[in-house]
């Protein structure tokens, strides 16, 4: 692999204790673990230590350009509050307990003011509308508290709302449809869309095609109303052809065959898609005239982030990138003709991205119709530039410097602003800390809005009026606070309050940096520590992986009592719990996120094992006993660590792997990996990746595990391995769950059967029996 120099934030200054050599000669090793234990930890798996808590999570939903409200968590209750930051008021929705009564009385159920049976609700005249599951829909009056049903009216999910609200557009049958919201009147707008090629349609392929078939949900269609609601952008999306995957459910009697498009990297027929326009009163539709574009993932986008309507409707503007992902065009189209014109074409030696995060894109075109905003890593950092939109030239940068903006909120044309978060500008911070900025558009400055040195979780109103800011550090409880554009704080929303978790025993990570594999570049993470570690004793590790190269395993340092990897719990049982955003992964420098581009196999593993060395010489992490586990990129990167290096991994759980990109969705490999080339001799560029081809160094205890209906990562990857473990006579344990998806990572009898397997193969000790972890229904 080619070197590559990395660019470095500065190092996070850590007060760490000195632990000797001699002070680290005993390994931590107790014979058995009993159920106290178990159940010590159980206390802080994500559904229990979420009920020690209260006002830790503020999921705005926007009413309009000043209201919103919010489900609250309050000590395993729930509270729904409404928010009126021009009025600068905060008050709940609604009487709960009055609202359970009446619920009560209407019903065969018993429901108390905290514990409501929804998890969010339709303003209607008067009311609120809520389902209680897909079907089940209740509608309340909350003048007099009276509630109506349950009627059988299944919830609409499919549905794409006009800006006005009084039509909606669907994709059914392959075809374009409208809804009109006050009749109920249907009205179809296409009449060609074919099995297969259909308009507005939800990708058949990656993730969850069978899952939405067998729960009976169906996405929304993909379309983008022009502002005045005259038109609907929409694709018209091709399969045919696409080759087939195939899951089987299990039943009684005969088993469930599943069948769906699913196309991967190298093959020659693969989804691609079309823009069309339609006219909502005559139906009347043009084509955008540019070929067929290669597809994405689309199936579960709410609202089409590759597309933007200009102000006054006459224009469509739609990104589109190529196979290798080494070009990303901006394109223009008439939206009366169908002509289009490329705006801005970007290429790339690796992948170009709109957005490391890959979405929400980046770009945006002003409604004066003359500029546009578009993100780029061409100068090895992702920042934001102005560009003449009838030429597509640069006019001038609007961000620069070693740090990187994460995502575009709002522009406010009038005063020629920007808003946006970044991360790693603020000198001697946490350069993972989100933050809010506002810059000019004709370039010259830009302003820190949040001061506070945390993570900045931020919503903006439509209009960009409010900011909804929740910021907190994993040490640091969160505070959720209403900031004008200027940044000043107008209301604070929520004080969290956790008090109870600490007092059952809570502790926060320690928050580390320390040297990537070239002994250079920082890399960030968090160690777990056991409570009350004993002097001179050294502590098992289990490392929780997932390499990206779109998120790390962190995804945020702020406030969590729902860390991934279970660090709190695994911590409690006696391992040093570990968990670090390698190379390769996101909201760095582009030469950092691109650290293993073309080399799949490299998952960051070097920077881990580095990593933990390093922290050996302040820390009793016991070297000889590491462990690592992941889902998913994890479970590839798990069982590629374990496979790889051997002599430093010593067991693994590795969960619904995609363990060899060329049995994974086409779009994946081919932007990280690169497009699939054969070799004379017959093999190719992805062999140098795939876990099967190296299970012969197998030495340490691996369990693998996977759903038999993942319509994400098929099993057939999992089984690979498994079948080349066997050939060459290697120990493995495997683990299979019938009629689970990809989303199986968090259930109890998984998370218990990981910790029973590296407390029995990683420290030695014999697990309690059977230990039945439970989690609540909601």
């Amino acid at each position: 692999m080619k070197r590559l120099v990395w660019l470095t934030a500065p190092p996070l200054l850590l007060v760490v204790p000195q632990v000797t050599a001699a002070q680290q000669r005993t390994p931590y090793a107790p014979t058995a673990l009993s159920a106290s234990d178990y159940a010590r930890a159980e206390q802080f798996v994500f559904w229990n230590a979420e009920k020690l808590t209260s006002g830790t999570s503020v999921d705005p939903r926007w009413v309009d350009a000043a209201r919103f409200w919010y489900r609250n968590q309050v000590f395993g209750g729930h509270e729904f509050i409404m928010v009126d930051a021009a009025a600068r008021t905060r008050r709940p929705v609604f009487d709960h307990d009055r609202l359970a009564m009446a619920l009560t009385e209407s019903s065969d159920e018993s429901y108390v003011g905290d514990q409501l049976p929804f998890v969010d609700f339709e303003l209607t005249e008067g009311g609120i509308r809520f389902w209680t599951d897909a079907t089940e829909r209740w509608e309340c009056d909350l003048s007099a508290y009276r509630c109506t049903g349950p009627d059988s009216v299944a919830r609409v999910t499919d549905e794409v709302v006009a800006p006005d609200g009084a039509s909606a557009a669907i994709s059914r049958d392959e075809n374009l449809w409208v809804r009109d919201a006050a009749t109920g009147a249907e009205r179809q707008l296409s009449s060609d869309g074919e099995p297969h090629y259909g308009y507005g349609v939800a990708p058949e392929g990656c993730c969850q095609e069978i899952t939405n078939r067998r729960r009976g949900f169906r996405p929304p269609a993909v379309a983008e109303w022009s502002p005045d609601g005259s038109r609907i952008a929409t694709h018209k999306y091709d399969e045919r052809g696409v080759a087939e995957l195939h899951l089987l459910e299990a039943a009684t009697g005969r088993p469930v065959l599943h069948s769906y498009r699913y196309a991967l990297p190298g093959d020659s027929v693969i989804p691609t898609w079309e823009l069309y326009l339609f006219d909502v009163d005559t139906g009347a539709s043009v084509r955008a005239d540019i070929d067929p574009m290669v597809a994405y993932f689309t199936s579960s986008d709410t609202a089409w982030h590759a597309v933007q309507w200009s102000a006054d409707g006459a224009h469509v503007y739609f990104s589109h990138h190529a196979r290798d992902f080494k070009t990303q065009t901006l394109v223009e189209v008439d939206a009366a003709s169908g002509a289009t014109r490329p705006v801005i074409v970007e290429h790339g030696d690796t992948f170009v991205e709109l957005n490391q995060l890959r979405t929400p894109y980046n770009w945006r075109v002003l409604e004066d119709g003359n500029e546009l905003v578009w993100f780029s890593e061409r100068d090895g950092w992702g920042h934001l530039y102005l560009h003449d939109l009838g030429t597509g030239a640069l006019k001038n940068r609007i961000t620069d410097g070693s740090w990187l903006v994460v995502d575009l909120l709002h522009i406010d044309e009038t005063a020629r602003e920007v808003y946006f978060t970044a991360v790693g500008r603020e000198p001697g911070r946490d350069p993972y800390h989100h933050h809010l900025y506002r810059a000019s558009l004709d370039g010259g400055g830009v302003t820190l809005l949040t001061p506070e040195d945390a993570q900045h979780d931020i919503s903006a109103s439509a209009d960009g009026r409010y900011f909804v800011d929740t910021y907190s550090t994993r040490a640091e409880a969160p505070t959720t606070v209403v900031r004008d554009r200027a940044g000043r704080v107008v209301m604070t929303v929520e004080e969290a309050d956790i008090t109870p978790l600490l007092e059952a025993g809570w502790e926060p990570p320690v928050r580390f940096s320390a040297k990537a594999r070239d002994g250079v570049t920082d890399v960030y993470g968090y160690l777990w520590l056991p409570p009350d570690p004993a002097d001179g004793v050294r502590y098992p590790v289990v490392d929780y992986i997932y390499p990206g190269p779109q998120i790390g395993p962190i995804r945020t340092p702020g406030f969590t009592t729902g860390p991934r990897g279970q660090g709190h719990a695994l911590a409690q049982l006696g391992f040093i719990a570990f968990a670090v955003d390698a190379i390769g992964t996101p909201y760095r420098s582009k030469a950092f996120h691109d650290g293993y581009y073309g080399d799949m196999r490299d998952n960051g593993i070097p920077d881990h094992i580095s990593a933990l060395k390093e922290l050996a010489l302040a820390y009793p992490i016991d070297l000889d006993r590491v462990g690592i586990f992941g889902h998913s990129g994890g479970g590839f990167s798990s069982t590629d660590a374990i496979l790889g290096y051997p002599d430093f991994f010593k067991v693994a759980v590795s969960g619904a792997g995609n363990h060899d990109q060329r049995g994974y969705h086409f779009p994946w490999g081919e932007k990280y990996h690169g497009l699939l080339t054969e070799n004379p001799d017959g093999t190719d560029n992805y062999d140098t990746q795939a876990n099967q081809n190296i299970a012969e160094n197998l030495e340490g205890k691996l369990l693998l595990h996977y759903g038999t209906l993942d319509d994400n990562v098929h099993p057939n990857m999992t089984l690979l391995v498994a079948q080349e473990l066997i050939e060459h006579n290697k120990d493995f344990d495997m683990l299979v769950f019938p009629n689970r998806n990809h989303g199986y990572a968090r259930e109890p009898y998984l998370i218990r059967r990981t910790w029973d397997y590296f407390v029995e193969h990683l420290m030695g000790a014999t697990p309690p029996k059977e230990y039945e972890l439970t989690q609540p229904d909601s």
